[in-house]
């Protein structure tokens, strides 16, 4: 196993948790921001407000995008699996 070899797997690896984390880590980027533009413009200081709206919407996200996130998650592993003996030889 080269150096090569390493970095190219670890950039792989890096890649599909970019791919796996972009969805949830969006939505809530956007929830946060609309929740905190909503309470500057009405001054409301509630802490919960900003943690409910996440949280449904993560839940929202991972109902709609969790099946792709399974089988990215499953083929990049079949697909290591499958390079193992590659990789050692």
């Amino acid at each position: 196993m080269t150096d090569t070899t390493i970095i190219q797997l670890a950039l792989q690896t890096m890649l599909v948790a970019l791919k796996l984390s972009a969805p949830i880590l969006a939505t809530s980027l956007v929830i946060g921001f609309t929740v905190s533009l909503f309470q500057s413009m009405t001054q409301i200081q509630e802490f919960t407000l900003s943690f409910v709206p996440k949280i449904i919407g993560v839940g929202i996200v991972l109902l709609i995008c969790g099946d792709w996130m399974l089988h990215t998650l499953v083929d990049f592993t079949t697909s290591l699996f499958e390079s193992i003996p590659s990789l050692l030889g």
